[in-house]
């Protein structure tokens, strides 16, 4: 039988990198955001990026389609 529990999935060394990885986007997708949202003055992008932990989706869209000014990194 498949041991499911959380307790379990801890010690699983794969479970880790992949915690480990995501943790890693986040916070490259997360700073680059925060930068642009500072230096542009958006308070409430700001504010929204840095509290709100969407795996790196919400600070990619804000680079990409939602800044002001030129697009992209």
């Amino acid at each position: 039988m498949i041991d499911t529990s959380f307790s379990s999935l801890q010690t699983n060394p794969q479970f880790s990198a992949l915690i480990l990885i995501l943790v890693l986007w986040e916070l490259f997708w997360k700073g680059i955001a925060l930068w642009k949202a500072a230096r542009e003055s958006q308070r409430y992008w700001f504010i929204a990026i840095l509290i709100l932990n969407t795996a790196g989706i919400l600070p990619i869209l804000y680079i990409f389609l939602f800044k002001k000014g030129r697009k992209g990194i």
